[in-house]
């Protein structure tokens, strides 16, 4: 059995809401960041963690969700900048050990990685999905067609 985890998600968005009530219903203890207080409806019934209505840009808002004792960093916002700032504030200031973050534009991703930070780039994920799927059994058939 593994020991649970401090985990905090920033962007409570349709990813970010999914990863946090995973967590959630492992066990981890979570804790949600998001600008808007309607983001956190995406949170099931069932999620025990906390909310925190905020800019995760901002210090003080970081400092309340208790980075500092975060054991992983998720940043899952629709912001490339903003997932590379907060990203590089948990692991630089405030020490956190696993750092994750969605990344949209895929020629980003070397310089995430020579920050220590990993990355889920949906783009690259997407285009490697379709060109398996091109080449495939499906996508390597002619016959049938004119």
């Amino acid at each position: 059995m593994r020991s649970q985890r401090y985990a905090v998600v920033v962007g409570c968005g349709r990813l970010g809401a999914r990863l946090a009530n995973h967590l959630s219903r492992d066990g981890d203890s979570v804790v949600a960041i998001d600008t808007g207080e309607s983001a956190f409806d995406k949170l099931s019934p069932d999620f025990s963690g906390f909310r925190l209505q905020g800019d995760a840009t901002l210090m003080a808002v970081l400092r309340e969700a208790r980075l500092d004792k975060a054991d992983i960093l998720v940043a899952t916002t629709r912001e490339d900048n903003v997932n590379l700032m907060v990203a590089q504030v948990a692991r630089e200031i405030f020490g956190v050990q696993r750092v994750l973050a969605r990344l949209f534009d895929p020629k980003r991703e070397a310089a995430y990685e020579r920050l220590g930070i990993e990355t889920i780039c949906p783009t690259t994920l997407a285009s490697e999905a379709f060109l398996r799927a091109i080449e495939g059994p499906f996508g390597s058939r002619k016959e049938g067609r004119s």
